[in-house]
């Protein structure tokens, strides 16, 4: 009795379906999560500096706003289809998580494909329009808020850079067939990083198209000016 049922057992654990982790990994699991919480506390913390700054410097008279009727970004089309990218690229690996959550091999390595898909052609836009801001001669040192510009999406794109390294990673351990149970902690993690890189974005793309009205608002609510 204790054989076929001790067969089974094995077997369907090197299928990968509905395999449990071993316990160490699910230790490992936890710490990585807890890891990944105290990074993504440290790069708010870093971006609140960022933001903080640029409020500030929006006050000085030579800040030359670049939502100005000829200035890039007064037509923000290219930054929203990047947005719309970002979005879908953020369900995408959220389908992934829940697919891996039900072992469905299938649905995760699809969400998973399309979610680093989406974000390389989100970080194709960006440089497609940092490519728009030389050609109309905004360069860094131009204007405080190009310098800005540059800085606060470069930054971004290099974290969501650093994520799709991850998700490379993890990439390569699906096509090695590795059990979905084995990945599903994995997929969980690329997933929250790019739920939080899209809110960080949001909020960068709010500002970065916002009225100096809006930043003098804002610079007195803060009590920077």
């Amino acid at each position: 009795m204790n054989g076929p049922l001790l067969k089974n057992t094995e077997s369907a654990g090197a299928g990968g379906s509905w395999s449990q982790p071993p316990a160490g990994g699910l230790d490992r699991a936890k710490a990585a999560k807890v890891g990944l919480r105290v990074f993504l506390g440290v790069v708010t913390s870093l971006f609140l500096l960022f933001l903080l700054a640029f409020i500030a410097r929006s006050q000085m008279a030579d800040w030359q706003p670049l939502t100005e009727p000829l200035a890039p970004l007064a037509s923000a089309r290219q930054l929203w289809l990047n947005t719309i990218l970002l979005v879908l690229g953020s369900i995408s690996l959220q389908g992934a998580r829940m697919a891996a959550r039900r072992g469905a091999l299938n649905g995760a390595t699809l969400g998973f494909t399309l979610g680093g898909v989406f974000a390389i052609a989100f970080l194709g836009g960006q440089l497609w329009v940092w490519k728009q801001f030389v050609d109309w001669g905004y360069f860094v040192s131009a204007n405080p808020a190009n310098s800005f510009f540059y800085l606060l999406t470069g930054v971004h794109g290099l974290h969501l850079l650093g994520g799709l390294v991850a998700w490379g990673s993890v990439g390569a351990r699906f096509l090695r067939r590795v059990p979905l149970a084995q990945l599903a902690s994995s997929v969980e993690l690329c997933a929250i990083y790019w739920h939080y890189l899209l809110g960080l974005w949001i909020v960068l793309f709010a500002l970065l198209t916002s009225t100096p009205e809006t930043y003098q608002a804002i610079a007195a609510f803060c009590g920077l000016r």
